[in-house]
């Protein structure tokens, strides 16, 4: 494993956390993150940017917001800024205007708040507009980090926000503004019970059109070492919001503090690859037709290191997200010279909702009456004689170097399987 310098142009896709995407009219793709590794002396604190022309190479572009801006430090203390959430802001008049929402806070406490910066393109310059919401630790028993911005179907912003204290909550903004409507911590949409400390937290929420309802992404458990990513669906912006199994994000019995919310991704490996742990604080963007999640993950052999990684994101029949067992290397690098039958031998996970360890991939019968080149197919797909909703598609194979075909389902309980197609030697 190659040693990271304390020069983020070496860095690519390294030492980002909690990232979003968004894309630029300037056709760039702009990656906005938390930076837990911006140590080098003189390093600006801010929310950091990465560009990219194909979603697979990453350069360095520098931070918005060279500092904390003052309001938000003097309520928090905060000596740098986690958690950055970009949006093209709707004006009305057709100029372009963009938002950042960023978070301000300090490790294990809930004197947090949360700030809107603007700008006119993703590059910059951005001009702080002061809190948005803020809670302090002997007051609140919410937490204002986190923040991820939603319309609804009217087209109303709202912002999703919250973490291990109090759960997530879902709070209206000004169409005009960015600020929130009014002076309230917002609707309660998803929380964990003190079995498990409360720990959720790096909430999203996305609008499904085909559907006509709203998915929740969240992450649970430790940043260190055992993050997955969780969902659960809704018909309003503000909830319920159900899991695959029928279980209210909102109320997790003990017994179900592991199990509820269905997880989508968590740690594994697949044979003589690298193995990741601990994929979390996602945000999921789109481009055409296609469906992306950004996420940052740990490397097993060298917890120590992490980055963000894009995967690809495939619906269900019903309209279930699944995501690639493979980080995204390119659409191009996804296609397979011919169409490819399924029915053979694969490598799967089964990500176990109550598995916090990393999951070892191992050899399954995969059936389904279908083949493909790549191109997503939902299909009923059968797992050594489990049957599972699921959809076929192309990825890059990292450990072969070639594209393979991939798939990802759920089975009748709401658990996730996913995996890769085994390649002759």
């Amino acid at each position: 494993m190659t040693a990271l310098t304390n020069d983020p142009r070496t860095w690519g896709a390294r030492n980002a956390h909690d990232p979003t995407v968004v894309r630029g009219d300037d056709g760039l793709w702009y990656m906005f993150s938390t930076d837990a590794a911006a140590d080098a002396p003189g390093f600006p604190v801010g929310a950091h940017v990465r560009t990219s022309t194909d979603l697979v190479t990453w350069s360095f572009h520098g931070t918005a917001l060279g500092e904390v801006p003052a309001p938000a430090r003097d309520w928090s203390g905060a000596q740098g800024l986690w958690a950055p959430d970009v949006v093209r802001w709707p004006t009305g008049d057709g100029r372009p205007q963009w938002h950042m929402y960023y978070s301000a806070s300090t490790f294990g406490s809930r004197t947090s708040a949360i700030g809107l910066a603007i700008a006119d393109s993703p590059a910059g310059p951005w001009i702080d507009q002061g809190i948005v919401v803020a809670t302090r630790h002997d007051r609140d028993a919410h937490n204002a980090i986190d923040a991820a911005i939603a319309f609804d179907r009217d087209g109303r912003p709202w912002m999703i926000y919250g973490s291990f204290f109090g759960g997530i909550h879902i709070v209206e903004l000004s169409p005009e503004t960015g600020l929130r409507l009014r002076d309230e911590p917002g609707t309660l949409i998803a929380r964990r019970p003190a079995s498990v400390d409360g720990a959720i937290e790096g909430a999203y929420v996305q609008y499904r059109a085909e559907e006509d309802r709203f998915v929740l992404f969240v992450s649970y458990d430790s940043l260190v070492d055992t993050y997955s990513v969780r969902v659960g669906v809704s018909d309003h912006i503000t909830g319920p919001y159900r899991d695959a199994a029928g279980n209210d994000l909102t109320s997790p019995e003990p017994a179900r503090a592991t199990t509820a919310g269905t997880k989508v991704l968590g740690g594994y490996r697949f044979p003589g690859g690298t193995g990741f742990i601990a994929p979390g604080h996602n945000s999921v963007f789109t481009d055409g037709d296609a469906t992306f999640m950004v996420h940052h993950v740990r490397l097993a052999d060298a917890p120590t290191q992490h980055e963000a990684q894009i995967r690809r994101v495939h619906w269900t029949r019903n309209g279930w997200p699944l995501v690639s067992p493979h980080p995204f290397a390119g659409a191009d690098a996804e296609r397979l010279p011919s169409a490819q039958p399924v029915t053979g031998r694969w490598q799967a996970v089964r990500f176990a909702p109550e598995t916090t360890a990393l999951v070892e991939a191992r050899s399954v019968q995969l059936s389904a009456p279908v083949a493909s080149a790549g191109e997503p197919v939902a299909t009923t797909l059968t797992v050594d004689g489990v049957e599972l909703g699921g959809v076929v598609f192309g990825a890059f194979d990292p450990v072969a170097g070639r594209p393979v075909l991939a798939f990802a389902g759920l089975d009748p309980a709401g658990v996730v399987w996913a995996g890769s197609q085994e390649i002759a030697p």
